[in-house]
């Protein structure tokens, strides 16, 4: 009912005396004053100002809005400069969600682009699997996630509707074999899983475990899962020592090394498509979508690094 130029009117009334004055200062003609100020009165059903020979004065429903229009136009004011700091990316805020081993990888590179480009806007990070961070981003917990599907699954596990998701694919990821060094298979060029029908395994997460089954299935085998661990470091430590073989993507050997375990493509070869997801709305707020471009950057240069058979350690474990 009562709007920002009627309220902005009317602490000019009360500022300047006249309409005339009023109208100067905040850039209308004086018939236009004057309408916007029966239209006032109109919508509040009271007279608001009084007109005394050449000046006007207030009366009193018009005195509580001209008292009331300080505040209230303050917070207009204030909440337009915020909007338009986050839509000129000045500012705001992205909740990302991301799997481990991308928030080791791909993440902290599309980060530190963000920040050295528009160092206001301010993303927090929580670690996530799907489909829970799919779930998140659902009800409204997260803005954007980072996600991951094996070949012949979809990145919701047939448990969220995809339909209400933008998805955008940032690169695909070689699954690999790792095994100590000097293993049987460790100088091939390539191994058929058949051959390890026999070998005790390492399994990762519920939707990796759930890779390696079906692997191993279509390989004519049930593996005997000796282990369980989400830290690839371990996987690596219990790889080294030869208590297992064990199923890792490339995406982590890049980060996670060990002088002693040689990583191998399979046959037939396995690949998990990396993804980022969000919604079509919050792909329209710039900082979501500065991120994405981010993410996609990085994508791109992890596509471009080769995976060394045997890398030197980066660290000791």
């Amino acid at each position: 009912m009562i709007d920002a130029a009627g309220l902005r009117v009317m602490k000019a009334i009360a500022d300047e005396g006249s309409f005339t004055a009023a109208a100067t200062s905040l850039g209308y003609t004086q018939p236009a004053i004057s309408q916007m100020v029966r239209r006032l009165e109109q919508r509040t059903g009271t007279v608001l100002v009084e007109r005394v020979g050449r000046n006007v004065r207030l009366t009193e429903a018009g005195q509580v809005l001209a008292r009331h229009a300080t505040p209230v136009l303050a917070a207009i004011d204030a909440a337009e400069e915020e909007v338009a700091a986050i839509a000129g990316l000045r500012s705001g805020r992205v909740r990302l969600m991301a799997f481990p081993s991308a928030s080791a990888t791909l993440v902290p590179r599309a980060l530190s682009l963000v920040k050295k480009r528009f160092p206001d806007v301010s993303i927090t990070l929580t670690e996530a699997e799907p489909p829970e961070s799919l779930a998140a981003l659902k009800a409204g917990e997260c803005d954007l996630a980072v996600a991951f599907a094996y070949e012949g699954t979809d990145i919701g596990r047939g448990e969220e509707d995809l339909d209400q998701f933008v998805i955008t694919k940032l690169l695909d990821d070689e699954v690999r074999l790792a095994v100590p060094e000097g293993h049987g298979v460790s100088s091939q060029e390539n191994v058929d899983l058949s051959v390890l029908a026999d070998e005790p395994w390492i399994a990762g997460c519920p939707r990796c475990r759930g890779h390696l089954l079906q692997l191993t299935h279509d390989a004519g085998f049930r593996p005997d899962v000796a282990y369980e661990t989400e830290d690839y470091v371990a996987v690596m430590g219990l790889v080294a020592e030869g208590l297992g073989v064990a199923l890792i993507p490339d995406l982590i050997l890049r980060t996670v090394h060990h002088p002693d375990v040689v990583a191998l493509p399979i046959t037939p070869a396995s690949r998990r498509s990396i993804m980022a997801v969000t919604t079509s709305d919050l792909q329209r707020v710039p900082a979501v979508k500065a991120t994405l471009e981010a993410l996609t950057e990085s994508a791109a240069a992890q596509s471009t690094a080769s995976t060394v058979r045997a890398p030197e350690p980066t660290f000791s474990i």
